[in-house]
């Protein structure tokens, strides 16, 4: 009994302790969609690549294990096209997640602006939906001028280090690439349901494990790579936030109500995946960090490429299906022979650990000596760089503020001299039109003046004709009242002389 009570709380306190550690995050982690894309590696496939079809080939490419986000939620890595926008002498290259026939979703952004003629600022944007505001990756840059190409990898305690950067970040392939004098930028063909023959979707990684597999490369990103608190295209907001950026409620939604948390709950799963990059890019004689550079033309040359919707003849993407079948079953081979040395090793590992106690710890102090003073050293040159930084900033700030006063001081002169052309020319035309309104204006009284005149004598002349003839008219009264009365005396006359001869003759019959 006394035993169960034992082992029960030994459980619970296994369990307690398992929970600790899975709520004990590193620093990188940011607990957004963004934490299954890393930015650093995103930065250095886009240095190795040649054009921005390789890079986006690369990009969805499994082995490369950079690509580990599934925002639609459908268990399966979302494709990620690329699309550069060109805005004079600034590219901005859009990485686009397809979540469905009409919906995309922004992942990051870069912005490759070519400031002279062997100058050329790059820098990586997140997404705000995935990273938060202002997740900003460049290269650290130097005045230091070093070998620019490929060199020998160096073995340093059981470790490949490859120093393939490039100084000059004009000197990168893609960066030549786009700033040519006659491109006129890139888009991706591709879209929902049609994808190309390369393209099989696998399913995502847990975060623990795809954060264990890239975080053995944190120091040599740290190294090449740093954080920047805000954009240096002036034109970001209004060129690609405002205006091409997309954005997917679907992956709002998920993120306020936690979908994307499930892909946290494997911590134990971080070992397993430095493990799998120990295996895959650490050997000796290994050179991965080369093959996303050297070998591009290789893969051109040997997989069947698909531009604009054309597709290769049916038996030769039957070949490379098989060929694919045959690598994955192969990998896979390897992979569980891999796993299976590995827990061989892990058996022979603990059965002689504690004979390697001793050294195990005095190794380890001395990594941690090495390590600090690595660090103390890092934070050093990191020190002088953002020194230098801030100077080079505040002279370019000097220099810009100069630049704009000028400027300001030209366009202000222009625009006087443009106002005072202006106003004259208003006034000259105004001139114009005022004697031409006055010309007018007489015109229109002349003929008004000329219209008066002739309805004054038409009126005249109806007057004069009425009047002639009211007169006429009263001169036939005049005439027939006269005839009448004249009439009508010698009527009178005649009946006058009627009754006095009825008179004479009635005294006469008397």
């Amino acid at each position: 009994m006394k035993k169960l009570i034992i082992k029960s709380i030994l459980a619970v306190l296994i369990a307690s302790a398992t929970t600790v550690r899975a709520q004990d995050y590193p620093r990188e982690y940011l607990g957004l969609p963004g934490d299954n894309f890393n930015l650093y590696a995103v930065m250095d496939l886009f240095r190795n690549s040649e054009t921005l079809e390789d890079f986006e080939r690369s990009l969805n490419d499994p082995d490369s294990r950079i690509n580990n986000l599934d925002l639609n939620g459908d268990n399966s890595v979302d494709y990620i096209t690329v699309s550069d926008y060109v805005d004079k002498k600034v590219h901005t290259i859009v990485l686009r997640a397809l979540l469905g026939r009409n919906e995309y979703q922004d992942v990051a952004v870069f912005t490759v602006q070519k400031l002279h003629r062997k100058r050329v600022m790059i820098q990586l944007i997140g997404d705000v939906a995935l990273y938060g505001r202002n997740y900003v990756i460049e290269p650290i840059t130097t005045k230091k001028r070093v070998q620019r190409y490929y060199v020998d990898p160096v073995y340093e305690e059981n470790v490949t280090v490859i120093n393939n950067y490039y100084w000059d970040i004009f000197d990168w392939p893609v960066a030549v690439y786009i700033c040519r004098p006659h491109y006129n930028g890139w888009h991706s063909s591709w879209h929902w349901g049609y994808y190309p023959d390369y393209w099989n979707p696998w399913r995502p990684y847990y975060w623990d494990y795809y954060y264990g597999y890239h975080s053995s490369c944190n120091h040599y990103y740290y190294t090449y790579y740093n954080h920047w608190d805000h954009p240096r295209y002036h034109r970001y907001n209004d060129f690609y936030f405002n205006g091409i950026r997309q954005q997917s409620s679907q992956v709002n939604h998920k993120i306020a109500d936690g979908s994307y948390n499930e892909t946290y709950s494997q911590p134990e799963q971080r070992v397993e995946g430095a493990e799998l990059y120990n295996r895959t890019q650490v050997s000796p004689g290994n050179e991965s960090r080369r093959t996303s550079s050297t070998t591009v033309t290789n893969r051109r040359d040997s997989q069947s490429s698909v531009t604009s919707g054309r597709t290769v003849t049916d038996s030769r993407t039957e070949e490379q299906r098989e060929a694919w079948s045959r690598d994955a079953g192969r990998r896979a081979e390897e992979t569980r022979a891999a796993e299976s040395k590995v827990v061989e090793a892990r058996d022979a590992g603990r059965r002689e650990a504690e004979s390697r106690a001793d050294e195990t710890r005095e190794s380890e102090r001395r990594a941690a000596e090495s390590r600090a003073v690595e660090a103390r050293e890092y934070e050093r040159r990191a020190t002088e760089s953002r020194a230098a930084d801030a100077r080079e900033s505040e002279r370019r700030a000097t220099a810009s503020s100069a630049a704009e006063a000028r400027e300001s001081e030209r366009r202000a002169a222009e625009t006087r001299t443009a106002e005072a052309r202006e106003s004259e020319r208003r006034a000259s035309e105004s001139r114009a039109a005022e004697a031409k309104d006055s010309e007018r204006r007489a015109a229109e009284s002349r003929a008004v003046e000329a219209r008066e005149s002739e309805r004054r004598t038409a009126e005249s002349r109806a007057a004069e004709a009425r009047e002639s003839e009211r007169r006429a008219a009263a001169e036939s009264r005049a005439a027939e009242a006269r005839e009448s009365e004249r009439r009508a005396s010698e009527s009178r006359a005649a009946e006058t002389r009627r009754s006095e001869s009825n008179k004479k003759s009635g005294s006469r019959i008397d």
